[in-house]
């Protein structure tokens, strides 16, 4: 049985996966976070202490980390006798932890594709332009590497894989549809690193339709649902980690990624890349100073983790399933719904932070007890999704489904 986790990063996932770990240290053992800010991880441990998350008495360690070297990484896992590593940093750092857990033997866990910062939006499929090139490695070494298993990517891989094991015979589409009806009360603000999330909208948007990649612009497709809980939403076809491991590993011809915007964000979006100030490529001011203009955006725009504790509303995120069961046409909606201010109450991040992080935490309970400890590089849906949905429902996060018989909880034995 693996025990010992080590948390790198520190922001608002990150301290949603504090939380989760203290609360199932009996399982999990003892647990280390790092960051490159020493004073971060602090605040997170404190919270932890505060909120009285430990269930078994123990304090959460905390180190200053540069993760993109690997040798420290690597002397941090073997100093801390880590075995299972949750990498909730920057997707900039992903090859390198990836590494170091490769080097000590240590399972490895991310929430997103590794990107390069000169690099936005590259080829598809982006897992083969990095991770997957690790794949042989990973098998000889006997090391587990779970990828993409925070909500989306991760637990909508789950319901993909669940849907096709369960609900039909042949799968013609899976829309994946990601919803945030909060309200943050700030006149601009990302949800998570602005750097990270403008990244995904200023390039080309991919998706998989009729079994190929196709590619559009940004705000350039849009659709309307009706969903539960949120009521009536707009959202715009986007690129998404998700797509890329899905398209390879499920054989359905059509495959999207959809995020709800509201017309004030698009608009400053809009008027922000239209200045280049959304670049990641670097200028020069004229007193000769360099700058990458994205970073700079970053630097002035609200820290994702102040938003928590003022954080109202919901968010709904889920696959929109469509295929044939028994010969006959079928859908289905599988989805989860998230109250900000409850989630704040919990562990004192907000709900996108909290869909991202109590996965990871549900998916290093399953490698320590042996039934995700497969000892090789996986995507999420080529994992058996009942045990980890089953868990994340005793976690926080209920799965639950809409088709012809209504909307109600799935429940798992």
């Amino acid at each position: 049985m693996k025990k010992n986790v080590l948390i790198i990063g520190a922001g608002g996932v990150a301290q949603v996966v504090a939380h989760k770990c203290a609360q199932n240290n009996d399982l999990l053992g003892q647990i280390a976070l790092a960051s490159r800010t020493l004073e971060k991880c602090e605040a997170i441990a404190k919270s932890v202490v505060e909120k009285d998350s430990m269930k078994l008495a123990g304090t959460i360690q905390c180190y200053a980390l540069d993760a993109l070297d690997v040798a420290a990484t690597a002397a941090l896992i073997r100093e801390t006798q880590s075995q299972i590593v949750i990498n909730v940093g920057s997707a900039f750092i992903n090859m390198s932890v990836l590494s170091a857990c490769i080097e000590t033997g240590a399972a490895y866990l991310d929430t997103a594709i590794h990107e390069e910062p000169n690099k936005i939006c590259e080829e598809p499929p982006w897992y083969g332009n990095y991770e997957w090139k690790r794949k042989e490695l990973c098998t000889e070494k006997k090391i587990t590497a779970i990828l993409g298993v925070g909500f989306d990517p991760g637990v909508v891989n789950a319901y993909a894989a669940l849907a096709k094991q369960d609900y039909f015979d042949t799968l013609s589409s899976i829309d994946i549809i990601d919803i945030n009806a909060g309200d943050h009360g700030r006149y601009f603000a990302t949800n998570f690193d602005p750097e990270i999330n403008f990244r995904e909208f200023t390039g080309r948007v991919w998706s998989w339709q009729n079994s190929q990649w196709t590619k559009n612009k940004m705000f350039e497709v849009k659709r309307t649902d009706d969903l539960p809980v949120v009521g009536e939403r707009t959202s715009y076809l986007t690129g998404h980690d998700e797509i890329h491991s899905l398209s390879k590993n499920l054989d359905v011809p059509d495959i999207r990624f959809w995020m709800g915007f509201g017309e004030h964000y698009i608009n400053v979006f809009t008027v922000l890349n239209s200045l280049g100030l959304l670049s990641e490529q670097p200028v020069k001011t004229a007193e000769g100073l360099e700058v990458v203009p994205l970073k700079l955006v970053k630097a002035v725009l609200p820290d994702p983790t102040s938003l928590a504790a003022d954080y109202t509303g919901k968010t709904c995120i889920g696959d929109l399933v469509k295929g044939k069961k028994d010969g006959k046409e079928h859908e289905v909606f599988i989805y989860n719904v998230v109250d900000h201010k409850e989630a704040y109450n919990e562990v004192g991040s907000q709900g996108i932070s909290y869909t991202a992080g109590v996965p990871p935490v549900a998916a290093a309970i399953l490698v320590a007890q042996g039934i995700w400890d497969v000892e090789k590089m996986v995507n999420v849906e080529e994992l058996p999704p009942t045990p980890f949905l089953n868990l994340l429902n005793q976690m926080g996060l209920t799965t639950n489904i809409r088709d012809e018989q209504g909307e109600r909880p799935l429940t798992f034995s």
